[in-house]
Parts: structure tokens; C-alpha cells; sequence
């Protein structure tokens, strides 16, 4: 059964800390694994809101048929929590106290135990899902225990990839395209040592202000089977960062021994998760360290990172938004406690590689295809332009789908 100590536990053995974070973007850690950030994460699978991205670079219509491709494949659903007694209780409260917008928070969780005879045995998505399921399709071959350290291009068009492997033996994979998806860190760190040329590579780079309220609630005021409390408020023009309630203790989604909590518990562990939107600047981004390599002979990365006077108001704004929804739904805040997480705790960060018309602004164009290169693409969370509040990986899949597309076209 999955808990909070054994996440932990998980999270810090396909972890390490990043390197160069410190002393702008202390908490980032990078996610060291086949499937990358999708084998950790928190299964929210919010819709970017892009009426309030209007710099956002392929049309909402045009978004939402791959929004529908992408939560059909991660079977995206808001029924995870439905019939929960905390949840309807506490959403029930929300709704009546100011906050109608609130509802079940969507996650990427099959709930059918079995379908048409298939046993649905991988209930939380992941990207590892989607190859496995690739390999039914058409056989493919799958390098592992190798380390990507420059994409190899001539005459602006790609050729391959140079890899080596922990032995330091060194493997050219050619390829007339290629597909770089290997983080908002990585995937710019290799396009800089590769000596691929663009202002914006590395630049831009975003995450959300991250603020964590823990707080109790009266347990005489519920049932005694209480179910999770999965309930989003999702951000406005208003207030433009989006809010999550989770608990009880344990982990968001998962079961633990607090969903059956003793007779004798007088209160229950509630949490309250708000998450800002951080305007991408030039100044915020990645660089090259020249003096520090890893094992492999790559410069390690240096990251720079700031808020702007208009992320502190946000977080002025977000901490009175806490209190009045705490107020609502009869949480007592631990000590009136109201977390500012580290800068780079969040695993949100994204334009690194940002897609956009202008290479002096953009890194790609609007089908993840660098500037410059022919055959290149990106498909990643370092593609994201702008970044809301919302968890960013629908929206990569999305915007992957999208890219597969076009490159299916093309050839």
C-alpha cells in the first residue's frame, strides 16, 4: 500500500539531487529513469487555461482536439473521488462559500479493474504505458544504460544522436529525426553542448510559486468510511492561481491508514496546495558551467532564477486565499501555518525550449522542430512557452501527440 513515507522513500532512490540549483533553485531534484517525470508524479490533469495565455502559439480550438486525444489515452478522469464523504462534504462547502468554480480534481487513473478481458493493471498513467503498448504496434530498439551527450547535425539537417555508456564507450545512433524529450534540464543542456545555436535555449525557464498549508478538520463532522479528498479551485482572471485540497494524511490519491481513520482520532490532516503562475523572463534559465563536468566529459548546468515584484504580490494574494478557504471549509491551520516552498521543490518547470515564430525568442516553432535544424524535435516539458498553474504534463502529452503528428505527415 502506498503511503506518504514510502513515496518518499521512492521519490529519493530514482532521484538526485540537480546540479547547480544551488543557491537560485534550491530543492530541484531531476527524476533518473526509463519514463522520466511521468514515473513520479502527482496525476493531475488539469487543461492550461489559455484565456489567461494570450501569448500561447497554436489556437484553443485547435489544443482542445488533442486536450480530448491525450486524457483518452492517460484515462484522464474527475471520478476518482466522486461519492468520497470528505470530498463531497468539503466541495459542498466550497461551493455554497464563495468558491462555485470547485470541483473533482481530474486524474490520469483507469478505474476499470478489467475491460473487454484486458486486466487494467497499470492504474496511475505513465509514458512507459505508451510504449508498452507501441510495441504491439511495430517492433522498436530500445538502448538502454547509455547517456546522450551530443545530437549530431550537418549542413542544418540532423543525422543522429553520439551516446556512451557507463563503461565510456562511445556509440553513433543515426537518425533523419530525432526526438529529444529528456527534460526542461537536460534537453537544453545537450542542444548547448551539441553547439546548436538559438538566443533562447536554456532561457525563459518557468515553474509556480508553491505554497503548502497543512491544517485539521473536526473528524465528528464526517462519516466514518471517509474515502480522499481530491477537490481543485481551479485559477481565474481574478485569481489567477489554482488550488488544491488533499488529505487525509498519507499521500493525495492513495489509499492509507487514515482513510479508516480510529475512533479515538479527534481531527483529521487536511492539506492545502496553491500553485502560482511565474511570467517567463530571459534572465531565468540554464547555463553551461565550464569548470564542473559529469562522468561523461557534459558540462553540468548552472540554474538562475527569480520572482519579479509581481509574483510577491501573487504570493501576498495567495496567502489570504488560503485563510478565507481554510475559513470556509473548517480547517484549522497548524499554527496559522502557511508554507512558501523552495523555488525548485515543484517538479512544474518548464520553457527551457520554448516554442514560438521568433528563433530570437523561441528555441522551436509551433511543432516542436528547432529553429534551424531539419528533423529536430522537441517534446517535452522545456516546450511550454508560458506555463499556467496547472500540472504541466497533459498538456506535454498534448502537445506530443501534436508533434507526432506533424512528424507523421512529413514522412
Amino acid at each position: 500500500m502506498m503511503n506518504r513515507s514510502r513515496l518518499d522513500q521512492y521519490y529519493r532512490y530514482i532521484s538526485e539531487t540537480l546540479p547547480g540549483s544551488y543557491p537560485e533553485f534550491i530543492g530541484a531534484r531531476e527524476v533518473i529513469g526509463f519514463g522520466g517525470r511521468t514515473i513520479f508524479w502527482d496525476l493531475v490533469s488539469s487543461r492550461f487555461n489559455l484565456s489567461l495565455m494570450p501569448d500561447w502559439p497554436i489556437p484553443a480550438i485547435e489544443m482542445d482536439t488533442y486536450y480530448d486525444i491525450a486524457e483518452r489515452i492517460m484515462n484522464v478522469t474527475s471520478q476518482y473521488a466522486k461519492g468520497s464523504a470528505l470530498t463531497e462534504i468539503l466541495l459542498n462547502r466550497l461551493q455554497l462559500g464563495g468558491f462555485p468554480e470547485s470541483r473533482y480534481i481530474p486524474l490520469a487513473a483507469d478505474l476499470k479493474p478489467t475491460d473487454f478481458g484486458m486486466v487494467h493493471a497499470d492504474v496511475f498513467f505513465s509514458s512507459i504505458s505508451l510504449l508498452s503498448k507501441a510495441s504491439f504496434i511495430r517492433p522498436f530498439d530500445l538502448a538502454v544504460n547509455a547517456c546522450a551527450v551530443q545530437v549530431l547535425v550537418d549542413q542544418g539537417k540532423v543525422t543522429g544522436v553520439k551516446v556512451i555508456s557507463p563503461d565510456q564507450r562511445s556509440y553513433l545512433l543515426k537518425a533523419k529525426t530525432v526526438v529529444l524529450s529528456a527534460s526542461t534540464y537536460e534537453t537544453p543542456r545537450l542542444l548547448l553542448h551539441s553547439g546548436i545555436q538559438g538566443k533562447a535555449i536554456g532561457r525563459y525557464m518557468t515553474n509556480q510559486v508553491f505554497m503548502m498549508a497543512p491544517g485539521k478538520v473536526n473528524r465528528g463532522d464526517f462519516p466514518e468510511v471517509l474515502g480522499t479528498l481530491a477537490i481543485l479551485i481551479p485559477p481565474t482572471k481574478e485569481r489567477p492561481f489554482q488550488v488544491r485540497l488533499s488529505g487525509p494524511a498519507g499521500y493525495d490519491w492513495y489509499s492509507s491508514h487514515q482513510i479508516r481513520p480510529l475512533v479515538e482520532d479527534t481531527t483529521l490532516d487536511i492539506s492545502i496546495l496553491c500553485f502560482g503562475h511565474v511570467n517567463p523572463r530571459f534572465e531565468n534559465g540554464i547555463t553551461l558551467n565550464p569548470h564542473k563536468k559529469d562522468e561523461y566529459g557534459v558540462p553540468e548546468i548552472q540554474i538562475l532564477f527569480s520572482f519579479t515584484e509581481t509574483e510577491q504580490t501573487n504570493i501576498r494574494q495567495m496567502e489570504e486565499a488560503v485563510k478565507q478557504i481554510a475559513s470556509v471549509i473548517g480547517v484549522q491551520l497548524v499554527q496559522d501555518k502557511i508554507c512558501l516552498m523552495p523555488t525548485g521543490d515543484l517538479h512544474h518547470t518548464s520553457g527551457t525550449c520554448r516554442m514560438g515564430n521568433d528563433p530570437s525568442t523561441s528555441v522551436t516553432n509551433r511543432y516542436g522542430q528547432v529553429h534551424g535544424v531539419s528533423g529536430l524535435y522537441i517534446a517535452d516539458n522545456s516546450i511550454s512557452p508560458s506555463l499556467g498553474s496547472e500540472n504541466p504534463t497533459l498538456t506535454t502529452v498534448a502537445l506530443s501527440l501534436r508533434t507526432a503528428d506533424h512528424i507523421s505527415r512529413m514522412h
